[in-house]
């Protein structure tokens, strides 16, 4: 029997996925499942354990049925999910409430009071990170102070994989990435008993798990997991670390020798730039963005998200919708799109500034501003509707700058995945704006592949993770795609305009946000 596929599970907010993948990183087959996930009230955001559990081992079940021999050829398994959030179980294993997932706001008053308190310099200086509602160390303090209910009879708090982990071998554990970001010391990669003082949360210091280390270590499937998934009991399972982490390493962000970042270009936006040591890293005066351990000895991945991404582009395509459809005219989707690649070509790069602040939840990266909103600035009656969609998309490149700027020097190249990757006239906006070659890859599966990849260096399929990324990453990308120079010239002459009128116009954010008496 043949030992040749290595599983990569990515349970992310909308989709589960197990993707099969050979000992070189081919990509072989994927089963994959809605995921499902409830509100509560006006903030909350919650997932039930149990059914989480059950359509992940769906997942595996129905990869079976396309891979022949799937068990017996499954070298290890590797699992990564949906970061932040709260997922507790008592000492039975039984899942104590739902699941909070890393959309649940419900902490934020918790985090505006935080983040006021001189003590939150000392604690960004450990973890790196900014504190967020999202994070589970926000959210263990609210129910601590509003809901202690909540977590009665919890002895384990996890993130989602973590809780998959669980299930898969019995052993209860958290990985460092999310460990330290937000209850550690990213130099050390362990607990920091300081961060979590100043969280407040002595007393349920006792809820967090070891940390593992899957880069390094792995435990067997268990007997009840194996009779679910239809895989072989002592299967070695990693785990994986969190979800943007391994997304990042599929994506080609490790890269040794090279000045290489990373951009998700989705609903929202993620930027990642490579620190190759503690001392690499670079930490903002306005104490936000996330330092994530990366899975390779020493190195890190520095991450600052824009709230909104391509929810700007939807909604300028929906301004365009309802201009046709005002004198009779109906325009789909693509139809539209067709019309914003003219727009583009005849609009003047950066005539109009646009802040990309288009979500109801302000901005979160490079600052944090609940109260943060969209606009544009230097309009004219010499411009038209296509400037303001040229603006929209010059936004949000010069937001992913903005972003970068706060981690360090801008990255020589940027490699660029999510569905926005697939416009090029947006990929040539972002490498002028950064001054930086765009790289896309033909990898589809990024996460699930960072994931299996941990594994294939865990298990000692590849000696280094280095070894590795010349397997599975490099055959992915795509040749780069040059600098526009003169594009790039505009966009560093717009850039400190962009960002002394977004500085200037937060009091005026504040003002309107106020209700009047």
């Amino acid at each position: 029997m043949t030992r040749d596929i290595l599983i990569g599970i990515d349970a992310g907010t909308s989709i589960i996925k197990s993707v099969a993948f050979d000992l070189s990183g081919r990509q072989i087959a994927v089963a994959s499942t809605p995921n499902n996930y409830e509100t509560v009230g006006r903030a909350g955001a919650v997932q039930d354990l149990a059914r989480t559990w059950a359509d992940t081992a769906k997942t595996l079940i129905d990869l079976a049925a396309k891979v022949e021999n799937l068990a017996g050829r499954t070298v290890a398994v590797s699992v990564t999910g949906q970061g932040d959030g709260t997922w507790m179980i008592d000492r039975n294993g039984e899942a104590v409430g739902k699941g909070w997932l890393w959309l649940d706001a419900r902490a934020g008053d918790t985090v505006d009071n935080l983040r006021k308190d001189r003590g939150d310099l000392g604690r960004f200086t450990h973890t790196g990170s900014g504190l967020a509602a999202c994070q589970q160390g926000s959210q263990l303090r609210w129910m601590m102070d509003e809901a202690p209910e909540l977590y009665s009879g919890a002895t384990t708090s996890f993130h989602c994989k973590d809780w998959l982990y669980f299930k898969l071998t019995g052993k209860r554990a958290t990985d460092p990435s999310e460990a330290v970001f937000t209850f550690g010391d990213f130099r050390t990669r362990s607990y920091s008993d300081s961060v979590i003082e100043f969280l407040g949360l002595e007393k349920l210091k006792y809820l967090l798990p070891e940390i593992v280390d899957g880069a390094t270590t792995h435990h067997k499937l268990d007997m009840d997991a194996a009779r679910l998934t239809g895989l072989l009991e002592g299967t070695p399972v990693v785990l994986g670390y969190v979800d943007v982490a391994c997304t990042a390493l599929g994506a080609g962000l490790y890269e040794p020798g090279t000045s290489t970042g990373c951009s998700i270009i989705g609903s929202t936006g993620m930027h990642m730039r490579l620190a190759s040591s503690p001392d690499d890293v670079e930490l903002n005066r306005d104490l936000t963005g996330y330092t994530m351990c990366m899975p390779i000895p020493g190195v890190y991945a520095q991450m600052q998200s824009n709230m909104a991404a391509t929810l700007n582009i939807d909604w300028i395509l929906s301004v365009a919708g309802n201009l046709f459809k005002s004198i009779g005219v109906e325009k789909s989707k693509p139809e539209l799109l067709a019309h914003m690649d003219t727009w583009l070509s005849e609009a003047k790069a950066a005539s109009v500034i646009y802040h990309p602040y288009i979500s109801d939840a302000g901005e979160r990266g490079p600052f944090v501003d609940a109260t943060a909103r969209a606009s544009f600035i230097g309009l004219s009656t010499s411009h038209g509707f296509g400037d303001m969609a040229r603006a929209v998309f010059d936004g949000l490149a010069l937001a992913a700058r903005d972003c970068y700027a706060a981690m360090g020097p801008l990255p020589e190249r940027v490699r660029v995945t999510g569905g926005a990757a697939r416009s090029a006239s947006l990929r040539k906006i972002l490498g002028g704006a950064l001054g930086a070659s765009i790289q896309t890859s033909e990898r589809e599966e990024a996460g699930a592949a960072g994931t299996a990849m941990i594994a294939a260096v865990s298990l000692g399929i590849y000696g280094s993770m280095a070894d590795c990324v010349k397997d599975w990453v490099t055959p992915s990308q795509r040749t780069p795609e040059p600098i526009d120079v003169e594009l790039s010239a505009i966009y560093e002459e717009a850039f400190p305009a962009y960002r002394q009128s977004r500085l200037a116009l937060q009091d005026t954010w504040h003002t309107m946000a106020t209700p009047e008496k």
